[in-house]
């Protein structure tokens, strides 16, 4: 589209590709070829936007590079993402048992003047007892070969009970050590409810929490949002495309595909952009295992192009249509109605890594992560309440012995 501020050229350039020099011309003899031209350097890549994030005052890319690959095989996209100041690093612990974090050793241990551009997060799950965060954080920080991360969070923290005073302890001695820059906690269910409660402490320096263009518009979402940024915390966005691709046996999904590629750009980017319009957001992190799919994020937060009303109209006609294949989250409630026998949400986002992203083995991974209680009681899990109480009407049951027969 003619409209748009990215072209394509321009995108060219932002890739540091130049043109080479002329050819000797057709027709002209050896002894006619001019000099060689001169050599121009390539322009240097676009950077894509930074943004402050929250009360720390620190300026991070407002994409981030989430780090759910085998980096170790993979250097190449750290580069890439470098090239074009994707400098905020999401990893964790668990992710890809391990090698995550040791892939960014690796590109650290032969880089070493990197370290000081980048903004490092990773985070750990578990019991948050003192001993096991100090145990955690080493091991961490030995796989990557820093002496400290930028922001270390609690992984998978549902409500505030896990903010302990024994936390805050720690934190505040890690802080201090060096070890740590800042301290925050990472959120895939009951979002508002950890939204809420870390706004209330005032010692949590980030959140990264599941967020889409379905979750912004509920007011119990946006109510959170305004809290916690209004106590300085920096939040960060993830699982940001509320369902994952396009399906081709979807109506609902090839009318939205259908919508953006007339404007000029995929529906995933699309929702990106949506997300980025909010202030709020410091960044947005997308695992992006590979080059190609670096290279659509970055075009999408270099594009000045805003979405219109009549785009805004189509993401919101998309969640109605196909509210019934999306999980939003809201853990306390299907949790409570089987009793608590088991983290019925936690169950469902299995799926949605096997489906969704098409990755089992972080599938299988995050089902086995399951206490192994609540992996027992699954097959026999009555989830007609569960089923009765969810908003999105899932089929909670039928999609409960679909990850026991996958993962179980």
């Amino acid at each position: 589209m003619t409209n748009r501020n990215l072209s394509r050229r321009n995108f060219v350039k932002c890739l540091g590709v130049a043109g080479a020099g002329s050819a000797v011309a057709a027709g002209r003899t050896f002894a006619q070829a001019p000099s060689p031209a001169p050599v121009v350097a390539a322009p240097a890549p676009a950077q894509v936007p930074q943004r402050v994030f929250g009360k720390t005052g620190v300026k991070v890319s407002a994409l981030a590079l989430g780090g759910i690959f085998d980096i170790v095989s993979n250097q190449l996209t750290l580069q890439r993402a470098l090239d074009f100041g994707v400098t905020y690093w999401d990893t964790a612990n668990s992710y890809n048992n391990g090698n995550s974090e040791k892939g960014i050793g690796l590109y650290l241990e032969k880089n070493p003047d990197i370290r000081k551009k980048l903004f490092i997060v990773t985070k750990t799950g578990g019991a948050p007892t003192a001993q096991h965060l100090d145990a955690k954080l080493e091991e961490s920080l030995g796989r990557m070969k820093t002496d400290y991360v930028d922001l270390f969070f609690l992984h998978g923290i549902g409500s505030g009970s896990a903010l302990t005073d024994d936390v805050k302890t720690w934190v505040e001695k890690t802080r201090t050590s060096g070890k740590i820059r800042f301290f925050g906690f990472s959120s895939h269910g009951n979002m508002p409810d950890g939204l809420q409660a870390a706004a209330k402490l005032g010692w949590i320096d980030g959140i990264m929490l599941r967020y889409d263009y379905r979750l912004m518009a509920t007011d119990e979402m946006r109510a959170a949002m305004e809290a916690a940024a209004n106590a300085g915390i920096g939040l960060t966005a993830m699982k940001t495309q509320g369902g994952g691709p396009i399906k081709m046996d979807s109506e609902a999904d090839l009318k939205l595909g259908g919508h953006f590629v007339k404007r000029g750009f995929t529906e995933q980017q699309a929702k990106l952009k949506a997300l980025w319009e909010n202030p709020q957001i410091a960044s947005i992190c997308s695992q992006m295992p590979n080059v190609a799919i670096l290279m659509s994020n970055v075009a999408a937060s270099l594009d000045k192009t805003a979405l219109t009303a009549a785009d805004h109209h189509a993401l919101h006609e998309h969640a109605a249509a196909t509210k019934g294949h999306y999980c939003a989250g809201c853990a306390a409630v299907c949790d409570a109605a089987v009793g608590n026998r088991a983290p019925v949400a936690d169950v469902l986002r299995c799926l949605m890594y096997h489906h969704n992203y098409g990755d089992t083995q972080l599938a299988r991974e995050t089902f086995a992560g399951l206490p192994a209680a609540a992996r027992a009681a699954l097959p026999s899990l009555d989830c007609g309440d569960a089923e009765g109480a969810c908003p999105q009407g899932l089929p909670i049951g039928r999609l409960v012995r679909e990850a026991v027969e996958l993962f179980g």
